[in-house]
């Protein structure tokens, strides 16, 4: 654990700056663990978390978004039930983030119309398989016939992908943190579902 206490140790206006600025290195660094959060959502007895990959943040509209296939199983539960919680966790920063809000789908609109033509050929691999994810299988198999599977494909046949393809942004109300350190534990939490941000400390 980290000794030497960071200038956000006591104080939520800095805590609050540092979750915009870690979630922006996340997006922009791929190396960085707060990239690929975990998702979590759920509907009545049943809740399940996935890795995703962070692909937008919006500190003004307060919302994150990643990208998904519309024929995933998530996209049923969240059409039951559109709340969730995205899980970040930095070890070497000692740094946890819940943030909860409301789920929106997003598919062929001009929301997906713009992040498809920003996704590059290889991850518009996971688009193109016939089968949805989790389809039942006679055998191990990516899902993808093998020309695709070798990335044996033009941008241009590419484009078929896009109607499996779909944008999912959480509009954030809550944000807890939780910093680890030896010299005590900080925790926090940040309400955004007001006209004016709610921020209080927590017992770790």
């Amino acid at each position: 654990m980290q000794n030497k206490k960071p200038d956000y140790y006591n104080d939520l206006e800095k805590v609050y700056t540092k979750i915009w600025e870690i979630l922006d290195s996340g997006l922009k660094e791929r190396n960085e663990p707060f990239h690929i959060p975990v998702f979590i959502c759920g509907n009545r007895n049943k809740f399940n978390g996935r890795v995703v990959v962070l692909r937008g943040i919006d500190k003004e509209e307060k919302k994150i978004w990643f990208h998904t296939d519309i024929r995933s199983e998530k996209i049923k539960i969240l059409k039951l039930n559109p709340k969730s919680t995205l899980l970040f966790y930095d070890k070497s920063k000692k740094i946890q983030l819940r943030i909860s809000g409301k789920a929106k789908i997003n598919h062929l609109n001009n929301i997906t119309k713009k992040a498809w033509k920003k996704t590059v050929h290889m991850s518009r691999q996971c688009y193109l398989g016939n089968n949805a994810p989790g389809s039942i299988a006679n055998m191990p198999t990516s899902g993808l016939s093998e020309k695709i599977d070798n990335l044996k494909y033009t941008l241009e046949e590419s484009e078929i992908g896009y109607k499996n393809f779909c944008v999912i942004e959480t509009y954030i109300k809550s944000i807890e943190w939780l910093y680890l350190a030896a010299k005590g534990h900080r925790r926090a939490y940040f309400n955004l579902n007001k006209k004016k941000l709610e921020k209080k400390w927590l017992i770790p």
